[in-house]
C-alpha cells in the first residue's frame, strides 16, 4: 500500500512539474504584456507587474495592423480546417473499412509525409502556386495549409472511424442504405468528436503557422498574424518587448478559447449506448 501511494505521489509530482513547465512561457508572456517599460528594463524582474498597464496593447495596435492580420489568419485557418475535414472524412472512412493494398499504401504515405520538413516542401509548393498564379494570396496559403494538415487529419479520423461499431453500418446496409448514405447518416454523426478534434488541430496549426505565410505572402495587407508579430523586432534584432508580448498574448487567445469551448465534445463518449447487446 505504501509503495502504491509513493508511486501515485510521484506520478502527481511529475504531472505537476510538467504542467508548470508548459505553463511557464504563457504566464511569463502575460506578465510581460502588462508591465510598463521601466519594469521590463529592470534587472530584477517579477512575476506580477508592480504597476500594471495597458500601454503595451495600445502601442501594439498603433504600430501594426493587428486586426487586419488577425482577420487574414482567421480566414486562412477556418478555411483550411473546413476543407481538410471535408476531404479527410470520406478518405478516412475508406482507409478504415478497406483492407487492401491501396489502403495500406495510403496509411504508409500518411506516416512518411510527417517526416518531411518545411524547407524541403517550400520550393515545389512555391513553383506549383506560381504556375497557378496563387502566390501572394490567401487562397494559395489555404491550399498549402490543407495539404500540410491532411495527412495527420487522415490519421486521426481513421482511428475514429475504426472505433465506430461495424454493426451499425451492417444494419444500415440491411435497411438498404448505400455507402454514401451510411457515411452521411450513420457514421458521420458518431464521428462528431473526431471531426471536431481534427478541425481544431487543423485550425490551430494554420493559425500558428509562420514559415509558409512568410514565404508566400509579400503584400503587407495580406500577411497573417504570426508574420506581423515579427515586425515588432527592429532591423538590428532588438525586440520591442512590451508591444510584442501584448500582441503575442492576443494571438494566443483564439486557440485557447476554441479549445476551451469544444474540449468537452472532444472527450465526450458519443458512442456510448450506440450498440445494443
Amino acid at each position: 500500500m505504501r509503495t502504491r501511494r509513493r508511486a501515485r505521489a510521484g506520478q502527481y509530482a511529475a504531472l505537476l512539474a510538467y504542467l508548470v513547465f508548459l505553463a511557464f512561457p504563457f504566464l511569463w508572456l502575460v506578465s510581460t504584456a502588462f508591465k510598463p517599460a521601466t519594469e521590463l528594463a529592470s534587472l530584477h524582474p517579477t512575476w506580477i507587474p508592480r504597476d500594471p498597464t495597458l500601454a503595451n496593447f495600445r502601442q501594439a495596435f498603433d504600430e501594426q495592423p493587428l486586426p487586419r492580420a488577425a482577420l487574414n489568419s482567421l480566414t486562412a485557418a477556418l478555411s483550411a480546417a473546413v476543407v481538410a475535414v471535408v476531404i479527410a472524412t470520406p478518405m478516412a472512412y475508406v482507409m478504415a473499412r478497406r483492407r487492401g493494398t491501396l489502403a495500406r499504401a495510403a496509411s504508409g504515405w500518411v506516416v512518411v509525409s510527417q517526416a518531411f520538413p518545411f524547407v524541403l516542401l517550400i520550393i515545389p509548393l512555391f513553383l506549383v502556386l506560381k504556375n497557378l498564379r496563387l502566390i501572394d494570396s490567401v487562397s494559395g496559403l489555404v491550399m498549402v495549409y490543407v495539404v500540410w494538415a491532411l495527412p495527420f487529419a487522415l490519421w486521426m479520423l481513421t482511428g475514429y472511424v475504426r472505433a465506430v461499431p461495424a454493426e451499425l453500418e451492417e444494419a444500415a446496409a440491411v435497411d438498404g442504405a448505400g455507402r454514401l448514405r451510411t457515411l452521411v447518416s450513420v457514421t458521420a454523426p458518431l464521428l462528431a468528436p473526431g471531426i471536431v478534434a481534427t478541425a481544431l488541430f487543423a485550425f490551430i496549426t494554420a493559425w500558428n503557422e509562420f514559415f509558409f505565410a512568410l514565404v508566400l505572402l509579400k503584400t503587407p495587407e495580406k500577411q497573417t498574424l504570426p508574420v506581423v508579430l515579427t515586425h515588432f523586432i527592429g532591423a538590428e534584432g532588438v525586440a520591442d518587448l512590451g508591444p510584442l508580448a501584448a500582441a503575442a498574448f492576443l494571438a494566443t487567445l483564439p486557440s485557447l478559447v476554441v479549445f476551451a469551448i469544444i474540449q468537452r465534445r472532444i472527450t465526450g463518449g458519443m458512442l456510448a449506448g450506440a450498440v445494443k447487446s
